[in-house]
């Protein structure tokens, strides 16, 4: 993933299309397979029903063996910094 392609609009199938260009699959059920995700929960994203959360971003790097920012980039997330909120501070 040597493009940036940024955009200041948030585009979660962006993203999905170019991990699926990247990872060489050819549909939505063989990309939701490789990232151990439902399909039906990447049609959510996909629908913009959800959004990509930090942990996903986070598996996403690791499957497509790139940086978080960069999908953030492509994704079009443009915050400073992600937070997690499932992290529980103990």
């Amino acid at each position: 993933m040597n493009q940036q392609t940024s955009s200041s609009r948030y585009d979660p199938n962006r993203l999905l299309n170019t991990l699926m260009a990247r990872l060489s699959l050819k549909s939505d059920r063989e990309l939701s397979r490789t990232l151990h995700i439902s399909y039906r929960l990447l049609e959510k994203i996909r629908s913009g029903a959800l959004t990509i959360s930090p942990s996903m971003l986070l598996w996403m790097a690791e499957c497509a063996q790139t940086s978080i920012e960069e999908l953030r980039s492509i994704l079009g997330d443009r915050r400073s910094r992600a937070r997690m909120s499932f992290v529980k501070a103990t």
